[in-house]
């Protein structure tokens, strides 16, 4: 039993048993979910949600007093947070991350600087990779988090949460066709 799975309990009841909503709130997938749901299930040996096909309609009484306690345990699990990151001032040791080349050189010195200053009695160690190494780095635990913009949909054990989003755009000389009409990749594809 682990605390992800835990969470999924309470996260699914607060979403009236929506997994997509579920999944959404914990910056997941609802194969991710899903997946912790049955693990807890097959650990205890019981089944906490009753079924229409694969669709949940609702608990089970097993399940209703599971998810009571689990809502216990995520509630001290939060204040413990909240504890800590009182104290913050006084923290210190070494915060591990991993990223692409391109975050690191372009979108995390900025960044860096700024929790140096807030945190300067913890350093901080850059592990560079493609995308699908970092994830990797992470699941094995040699690193605390990844930050990357691709591929993190691979790795359904992971929680992914969103922190800006790119913007991209297309350039074109004025008078370029293009202008003329909604831009589609089957558009793009006429102007190789």
């Amino acid at each position: 039993m682990n605390i992800h799975q835990l969470r999924s309990i309470v996260e699914l009841v607060n979403n009236d048993f929506n997994v997509s909503a579920t999944a959404e709130k914990l910056y997941t997938s609802q194969p991710a979910v899903s997946k912790q749901i049955k693990m807890l299930e097959d650990e205890l040996s019981v089944s906490l949600f009753e079924r229409a096909g694969k669709k949940i309609k609702g608990m089970t009484p097993i399940g209703e007093e599971i998810a009571l306690v689990a809502q216990g345990v995520i509630a001290q699990i939060d204040q413990i947070k909240e504890i800590a990151a009182s104290d913050y001032g006084s923290q210190s040791g070494t915060l591990s991350i991993a990223t692409t080349h391109t975050q690191a050189r372009y979108k995390l010195p900025e960044v860096i600087s700024q929790f140096n200053a807030r945190y300067p009695n913890i350093n901080i160690n850059l592990h560079q990779g493609a995308p699908a190494q970092i994830a990797q780095l992470v699941q094995q635990g040699d690193v605390d988090f990844a930050i990357a913009a691709e591929s993190m949909h691979l790795f359904e054990d992971l929680v992914t949460l969103p922190c800006y989003s790119w913007n991209r755009g297309i350039v074109v000389p004025k008078g370029h066709p293009l202008t003329e009409e909604s831009i589609s990749f089957e558009a793009l594809s006429h102007y190789p």
